[in-house]
């Protein structure tokens, strides 16, 4: 017999569908022949098996030269996959957190967001849905930071965490301190049915994105964006959003897969745009509302497979010290969606082109601002919630592609890990 341990079921699919999940505190004793747990008091306990619910074949590559590339391009499936179920007759179903969810959202009067990473940036753009759709006070931090200061919690807190593998180690030591902190309900949004952070939460949204083998996250991070959005306006209606902007959202999450699928098609393009970071060691990434936490997410992706250095910011903040970087030799990358801050976003720009800096625009459709000389690629028409969903996935094409032409691992870049279960 053969007995396996790891800290992620994706790990041992392609051995096994048949998994033992351990809890707080167990300790197991593994050999070739048998398997014996103990819990944290030393007694001898018995936990369930459970059956994966993927086989082998969601973690092949198939046709794809990278499980990233793979990934990317699954994202209009697995968005659809994660909204199925959850929206009828043009509305988002409340049961989809549960029995009394209804009475739950009125009385969530904040929400307090913790992930890490990718996670995070998602956190960041439900951080403006939920204030913006809900009118409801909203904060968003690093789990860890979070766990090593003393919080002041408000009544009617849900304390929200965001994790791929529901195993990573700060968040799930925010989580258990949170239990401590008066928050009145935990939600997580996740990935893994049988995680410690489902099974540690008293709410749970999945994801649904499946397998994630690249360590750089693709669809686990525009899943969590769905997922966030159906919270959001879950809780817009409950709290007496504007009942036209409602269904607008709602309307957006359902065209949603197509519109991703419109940004796949940009892929020739985007692979030639790589092409000019070959060389390149530093990039600046720039957005502005909701497309700030987007230009953080396209500035992770960059450095975590390509190793060449970027940084995001929000693009009111160039003239705070990031346009003394901006030279010839600088690339600007942009998200500019035809939304409230255009106009101030295009003045960012004109700045950025008056000290000679080589600007790299994705922009939507509609947006004409006199940006011909420049690279620009447009995007399918979008709205509010639509928008950071589809102006990622161009992002992570760049990323892709300037990796695989400087000759990097692209699945497992250097000093990284999938889940990050120490600390």
């Amino acid at each position: 017999g053969e007995q396996y341990l790891a800290s992620d079921p994706q790990a041992l699919i392609a051995l096994t569908r048949r998994f033992v999940y351990l809890q707080e505190g167990d300790v197991v004793e593994l050999t070739r022949e048998r398997v014996q747990i103990f819990d944290e008091h030393g007694a001898l306990v018995e936990r369930p098996i459970k059956q994966a619910a993927f086989g082998s074949d969601a973690v092949e590559r198939g046709e794809y030269r990278h499980y990233m590339l793979k990934e990317i391009h699954e994202q209009p499936q697995v968005i659809a996959e994660t909204l199925e179920g959850r929206i009828a007759g043009g509305k988002v179903l409340n049961e989809i957190l549960g029995v009394g969810a209804s009475e739950l959202l009125e009385k969530t009067q904040a929400v307090h967001i913790i992930a890490c990473g990718t996670s995070y940036h998602a956190g960041l753009v439900a951080r403006y849905w939920i204030e913006t759709l809900a009118g409801v006070p909203c904060t968003t931090e690093i789990a860890s930071e979070y766990r090593y200061r003393s919080p002041v919690v408000q009544p009617g807190t849900l304390f929200l965490t965001i994790s791929q593998s529901g195993e990573t180690a700060d968040t799930l030591a925010a989580l258990k301190m949170a239990k401590t902190r008066g928050y009145f309900a935990e939600l997580a949004v996740c990935n893994v049915p049988e995680s410690s952070l489902v099974r540690e939460s008293r709410l749970v949204l999945m994801t649904r994105a499946g397998p994630e083998i690249g360590v750089a996250s693709t669809k686990a991070f525009t899943t969590q964006l769905a997922t966030l959005a159906l919270f959001a306006l879950a809780l817009g209606r409950v709290k007496g959003m504007d009942e036209g902007r409602y269904r607008r959202g709602v309307r957006q999450l359902e065209q949603l897969p197509a519109m991703v699928a419109e940004a796949l098609a940009l892929d020739p393009q985007i692979k030639l745009l790589a092409e000019q970071f070959v060389d390149k060691e530093h990039a600046l990434f720039l957005g502005r509302g909701t497309h700030w936490p987007i230009a953080m997410e396209g500035a992770l992706k960059l450095k975590e497979i390509s190793y060449i250095h970027a940084e995001a910011y929000a693009a009111g903040e160039l003239k705070h010290g990031p346009l003394a970087l901006v030279d010839a030799n600088m690339p600007v990358i942009a998200i500019a969606p035809n939304d409230h801050l255009i106009d101030k976003l295009c003045s960012n720009m004109e700045e950025v082109r008056a000290r000679g800096g080589r600007l790299y625009l994705f922009v939507e459709q509609g947006v004409a601002r006199g940006f011909d000389g420049d690279n620009v690629l447009t995007l399918p028409k979008c709205g509010e919630i639509s928008a950071p969903v589809v102006f990622t996935i161009p992002l992570q094409l760049l990323a892709y592609h300037v990796a695989v032409l400087r000759g990097t691992d692209v699945d497992q870049p250097r000093n990284l890990a999938k889940s990050v279960t120490v600390e």
